[in-house]
């Protein structure tokens, strides 16, 4: 029966399928506690409310015996570093650029998840990155790889650029032996991080680490980060790109992952100009729309301060009477590092 799941599986799209049990990563609760007392979890609240499900997968469903564990591709066909280099550009992370990743994942998740119903007469709940649910931790222990010292999850056969989703099943699958930590001496996603937001290698620091702030941090960002964060306005790619294992990445088969030509490298000066409607209208389906244009524009404003480009002051101006008292804020701190010619 797995060997045919397995196949169902990769008929399906996945790339990599693995099975553990709900009950395989018993070390991940002492972590997760330990991440939220020293406040490295920021502003998500959410991460401490359900540390009980969160940290144990076997409480979140108790009639659970098998975790099957599955990774699809979403590598870029671009170099993301390069966006970095244009500073009057947008730098939007790949995952983001074109339609939401969630929705694809969870219906083609669905369709394994019934066929084994159909096979084994058992009960499945499928997850895709919303639930309380560590799925890296889980796919490590599912012999999908391993998380590397940038947190994110390695492979030998897909390096880092794939999207995880877990189907539990009442069924009792034979689980497979672990993924084995293979990052050596290598340093590279620490090197590389603007912000310096590993405070020891396999060790994240959310509130440092620019995916966050520029898509779960609320509010006006620390002025020490915000020349950090360069012209990245969604999510950073960084640690991900720089990983020297992405040269064995499969191509993402799925045309729906591939980058919008608009998104590639869009232009701030017309990010900036985006009201409400017209946010939504440019990422209707996309992950970026859930951040709403307040968080999306002051993200913006902060790249604009750090462009160097003097011809966006006038831009800049514009915003500094925004409604959204964040933006405005972004947007005067703008204006201020571009009269002053800062770039650093």
């Amino acid at each position: 029966m797995k060997a045919r799941l397995v196949d169902k599986a990769l008929a399906e799209g996945f790339a990599s399928v693995g099975v553990c049990r709900p009950d395989a990563v018993p070390e991940i609760a002492e972590r997760l506690k330990r991440f939220v007392a020293e406040g490295r979890h920021g502003q998500m609240g959410w991460m401490a409310e359900r540390m009980g499900w969160r940290g144990d997968p076997s409480a979140l469903w108790p009639s659970a015996r098998s975790v099957v564990m599955l990774a699809e591709p979403y590598t870029p066909d671009h170099d993301p570093l390069a966006v970095l280099e244009q500073r009057d550009r947008a730098a939007v992370s790949v995952y983001a650029q074109n339609r939401d990743y969630h929705d694809i994942v969870k219906k083609r998740l669905k369709r394994v998840g019934r066929w084994l119903v159909a096979q084994e007469d058992c009960e499945i709940k499928v997850f895709v990155d919303t639930a309380p649910v560590m799925e890296k931790p889980l796919a490590q222990a599912a012999g999908l790889g391993w998380q590397g010292k940038h947190t994110n999850l390695l492979s030998r056969d897909l390096g880092n650029w794939f999207f995880l989703g877990a189907l539990f099943t009442t069924a009792d699958l034979e689980p497979d032996a672990p993924g084995r930590e293979n990052c050596g001496s290598c340093t590279a996603c620490l090197d590389i991080c603007p912000t310096d937001a590993f405070p020891a290698p396999f060790q994240l620091d959310a509130r440092r680490c620019i995916s966050y702030l520029t898509i779960e941090h609320a509010g006006p960002v620390d002025a020490e980060l915000r020349p950090l964060m360069g012209n990245r306005i969604y999510g950073c790619d960084d640690c991900l790109a720089i990983c020297p294992w992405n040269k064995f990445a499969q191509t993402a088969t799925e045309m729906r992952y591939a980058g919008r030509a608009d998104l590639h490298a869009p232009r701030l000066g017309e990010l900036a100009r985006l009201d409400d409607a017209e946010f939504r209208a440019m990422f209707s389906g996309s992950p970026v729309k859930r951040i709403g244009r307040n968080r999306f524009v002051r993200n913006v404003a902060y790249a604009i301060g750090n462009s160097g480009d003097p011809a966006l002051v006038p831009v800049a101006q514009g915003l500094c009477d925004d409604a959204d008292a964040t933006v405005a804020d972004a947007a005067r701190w703008a204006v201020g590092r571009l009269r002053d010619g800062r770039t650093e």
